[in-house]
Order: structure tokens, then C-alpha cells, then sequence
């Protein structure tokens, strides 16, 4: 696998920014992924839930107005509903991921990134 670094990032965030500018120290020029502008395909999300080793709830920002609106906190709600929600939505996915091969963390806290420096 490459080890180019991906972000997924949202400019308006702060940890977002703080996780760049972690990035930006160590001397990496990541790919930057404006996820709300270009979101991910389901194909994609499944492959970043695979590197992260998490469900997909865990991915998902379950304050958002449209995780409520379509109901997505319902215990009968699949894995894959949930992946498609993100990819329709992508406003729900937690912010940032990057992503260095098949392994990725969300940078929350941002230093969670110099995992994946090392």
C-alpha cells in the first residue's frame, strides 16, 4: 500500500485544522479530501471503517440534525444504512480521518494522527 497520507477534511472544523497543521510540522503534504464537497462512496467509507477497526455509528456525528431526521439512532438500523447515510450525507461523518494505507484514526484529539507518522 502507498503510504501517501489522506485527509478528509473540513476546512470550517477546528480539530480539522489542528490535524492539518500537526501534518503540515511533521513535514507532510497530505491529499486533501474536502469530504463535504467531494464526498466519499460507499465503497470508500467501508474500506476507512475497515483501516479505523470501527462500526460505522462510530464514524458518525450523531448530534447532526440528519442523523435525527432519518432516524439513524434506531437499534434496527443496519451497518449498511448507516454507510449510505454517510455517503448522502457526508456532513455525518466525524471529522477529520486520515488515512495513511489501510490503517486510519480520526483526529480527535488531532494527536491522534502521529500514529500514523511513526
Amino acid at each position: 500500500m502507498s503510504d501517501d497520507i489522506v485527509i478528509w477534511h473540513n476546512p470550517r472544523c477546528s480539530k480539522s485544522r489542528q490535524t492539518m497543521q500537526l501534518l503540515t510540522d511533521a513535514g507532510v503534504e497530505p491529499t486533501v479530501i474536502e469530504y463535504l464537497n467531494t464526498p466519499p462512496e460507499v465503497s470508500e467509507i467501508k474500506r476507512v471503517l475497515g483501516a479505523l477497526n470501527i462500526a460505522p455509528k462510530a464514524l458518525m456525528r450523531t448530534k447532526e440534525a440528519a442523523f435525527k431526521d432519518n432516524g439513524l439512532g434506531a437499534a434496527d438500523v443496519s451497518d449498511d444504512a448507516l454507510i449510505a447515510a454517510m455517503a448522502e450525507h457526508p456532513i455525518l461523518i466525524e471529522r477529520p480521518v486520515v488515512i495513511k494505507g489501510d490503517k486510519a484514526v480520526i483526529g480527535r484529539p488531532p494527536e491522534n494522527v502521529n500514529a500514523l507518522l511513526k
